[in-house]
């Protein structure tokens, strides 16, 4: 024997979830310290042996997946983790620079992050597992996903909560499908993994870290798995909230009467979100959400003249740059594809997150099931993930977002909160108060307003008379 490993009581479900093959789909919402990744990298090398193939560990960023994981020391071994998993003996040889695995029988297994998800291309995977899901970027999954139905193979999920996000809908979703998935959620009471002086001195270090109230909610999320309330430093998180309870994550259809403006965050493609959306009669829409998959900015635009979006563009001050072997700035590039271009006033990020909280609190995000919906779901969740880092020496949270999946999707929202008044006032400014008809020399008779309009511009005329 050559390695010995000893699944704990409360693992064996999962474990087994893992390795006998009921299921191909398996969550687990397990607290702090109960061996989420200890028991999956051991799941994983019984496996390799089972199904020859490749798999993937993937956690929410590169370089933690080589810190946590690659480099990563058991303080009470002494030993690298991924040696304690996977002895020696039975690796062939260890790629460092890609965190990559080759195994005496020719499987393969290698680390990478949520935020370099579309980095790995070739042979589909077998078994992906994904680390602290609830801070994955949850586009990975939908990348992978094809591969993994292509080889019939199996998709992990470890996390604790972080809020009301995909991990909560996803382990909603596994609750209601038993037969396709394995889901459970253990706190730190029912293992027995932690002793209560254990938890009761974690208690107080969130409480004195953090302050009693946040301690306390921290707390009750690492230990307790708690879902409740927002992401812990989350910048839109009381607003998000506030729009699921008042059922503005709903059907938006798009009114063809009105333009589909943009807005942007200019960078290379994962990290360039562009939000769709629409004033009507005031109101704010979020009818579309676009992440490109490629950086040429004319696959971009192309994309959204298909789509038949081709109100303003939104761009943020950097839109005057010119781009490696490109002549012209981007600004010229938009205005060439027959784009309407409109730079976005300079403003600290505070100021921009306090528009953003605003237009939050004014939007209906068409969250439907189509591609549509889906493409906006995405953008949700990055707003509620978009969130501040907590800084340990001064006892509060960063004014910077933390640099994730979501940073760029929460900045694009900045721009659109600072924007879409702007046009409101504009469109409601240019919509005609009196129906006027005007009659062609075909003879057809043109009303210059729609029904709805008219009957809008009859009922404030009347409501301004009473008044």
């Amino acid at each position: 024997m050559i390695h010995e490993f000893r699944v704990r009581w409360y693992q064996a479900g999962f474990y087994r979830a893992m390795t006998e093959g009921q299921v191909k789909r398996a969550i687990a919402i397990w607290h702090r310290r109960a061996g989420k990744d200890e028991i999956v990298l051991n799941a994983t090398r019984e496996n390799v042996f089972k199904r020859p193939g490749t798999y993937w560990h993937c956690l929410p960023q590169y370089k933690q997946a080589r810190k946590a994981l690659w480099n990563g020391v058991n303080a009470h071994t002494g030993k690298r983790r991924i040696f304690e998993a996977f002895p020696e003996q039975i690796i062939k040889r260890m790629q460092d620079d890609d965190m990559f695995i080759e195994f005496v029988n020719g499987a393969t297994w290698q680390l990478l992050g949520s935020d370099n998800y579309d980095s790995h291309v070739g042979a589909g995977a077998v078994q992906i597992t994904y680390s602290e899901w609830a801070l994955c970027n949850p586009a990975a999954w939908a990348y992978h996903s094809p591969m993994i139905r292509e080889t019939n193979g199996l998709a992990a999920f470890i996390t604790t909560p972080r809020g009301n996000n995909h991990a909560k809908t996803m382990f909603d979703t596994a609750q209601a499908s038993p037969d396709t998935w394995f889901s459970e959620l253990l706190r730190a009471d029912q293992t027995g993994a932690l002793t209560a002086d254990q938890l009761a001195e974690a208690m107080a270090e969130y409480q004195d870290l953090y302050g009693i109230d946040l301690g306390r909610a921290m707390f009750e999320q690492e230990y307790f798995c708690s879902f409740a309330g927002a992401t812990v430093g989350a910048i839109y998180g009381a607003e998000m909230s506030r729009a699921e309870q008042q059922d503005r994550m709903t059907l938006v259809p798009i009114n063809w009467d009105y333009p589909v403006h943009t807005v942007w965050d200019l960078g290379k493609a994962v990290n360039n979100p562009i939000w769709c959306f629409q004033v009507v009669n005031g109101d704010l829409r979020i009818v579309d959400f676009y992440v490109p998959e490629e950086d040429d900015l004319d696959t971009w635009l192309d994309w959204l003249d298909n789509k038949g979006y081709r109100g303003n563009d939104y761009v943020p001050h950097d839109v005057l740059r010119t781009e490696w072997g490109q002549k012209k700035t981007r600004i010229e590039r938009l205005r060439d594809k027959g784009r309407k271009p409109v730079r976005i006033p300079m403003v600290s990020v505070a100021d921009g997150q306090q528009a953003g909280r605003m237009a939050i609190n004014a939007a209906v995000f068409h969250t439907g099931d189509d591609e549509r919906g889906q493409r906006v779901a995405h953008g949700v969740e990055g707003l509620k993930s978009y969130r501040r880092e907590w800084d340990d020496e001064l006892k509060r949270f960063r004014d910077t977002p933390v640099k994730d999946w979501s940073e760029h999707i929460g900045s694009a929202w900045r721009y659109l909160g600072l924007v879409w008044k702007d046009k409101r006032e504009i469109e409601e400014h240019d919509r005609p108060k009196e129906l006027v008809y005007t009659a062609s020399v075909d003879g057809s008779v043109q009303g210059n307003m729609s029904v709805k309009d008219a009957v809008d511009a009859m009922v404030k005329r009347r409501n301004r008379a009473r008044d």
